[in-house]
């Protein structure tokens, strides 16, 4: 009896031992030493920074297609105000133009280097410049991005409300301390061409008597225009110290 029961849980252990899960697999680990180590983590910034690059890129693009409409107006803006009599609002607009076209600019050279970088075979030499580049790229793409204001903030420019003057004001504000006197005097040359193409100036008149031994009169009318810009844009110089000083 006792033998029969004994046979019965042998039997009853054999015939269900094929569903016994079978044993785990050995845990595998892997043991890096410090130069692997400190390869793979070289790898990972590189692999960080070239993905970081090219998400720049990619914002910058973006905005790039943005800008193009943003600044289309702000040029039919300017030509609206000069039409209207009113040149500080036509030098505001072409100003902030200016000034975003800028950015756009530095920012693309800026990014096309570290794309050179990033593929280089010395990356590990300048891995500390292009980690700074990528952080000042961010902060340009951020400052475009706030100060691009969409088209609503384009719009703004041509109002005459209180909030609309706040806001132009700021505007201004804010550019004389972003743009240089190159940027400055390009953007009054722009105005003054746009003036005499909406307003119809006429050019600078050419009061020079000609002689036998005169020069021929396309030379010295253009000297002329050019001393003019000069004297000009020493001027608005002197005056854009004044206003900082004041």
């Amino acid at each position: 009896m006792g033998n029969s029961q004994s046979a019965h849980k042998i039997s009853a252990h054999d015939r269900y031992s094929d569903f016994e899960p079978s044993p785990s697999p050995p845990s595998v680990r892997i043991f890096l030493n410090i130069s692997q180590y400190s390869n793979l983590l070289y790898l990972l910034r590189l692999y960080r920074a070239i993905l970081d690059m090219k998400n720049q890129r990619d914002k910058l693009r973006q905005y790039q297609k943005r800008i193009t409409v943003i600044t289309t107006r702000e040029t039919e803006i300017a030509k609206e105000c000069l039409a209207k009599g009113d040149k500080a609002k036509a030098l505001l607009a072409l100003r902030r133009k200016k000034y975003q076209e800028s950015l756009l600019s530095k920012t693309d050279a800026q990014l096309e280097q570290l794309e050179k970088l990033t593929s280089s075979v010395e990356f590990a030499l300048v891995q500390k410049d292009v980690l700074f580049g990528l952080q000042q790229g961010t902060q340009v793409l951020n400052m475009i991005h706030k100060e691009m204001g969409g088209l609503e903030g384009v719009e703004k420019m041509m109002g005459e409300t209180e909030e609309a003057r706040r806001y132009q004001q700021e505007i201004s504000e804010a550019l004389a301390g972003q743009m240089s006197n190159e940027d400055e005097d390009e953007v009054e040359d722009e105005l003054e061409a746009m003036e005499r193409e909406v307003v119809g100036l006429p050019d600078a008149p050419n009061k020079t008597i000609l002689g036998e031994d005169s020069l021929p009169e396309v030379p010295k009318t253009e000297l002329e225009r050019e001393q003019e810009r000069i004297q000009k844009r020493k001027e608005r110089a002197r005056q854009r110290r004044v206003a900082l000083e004041a």
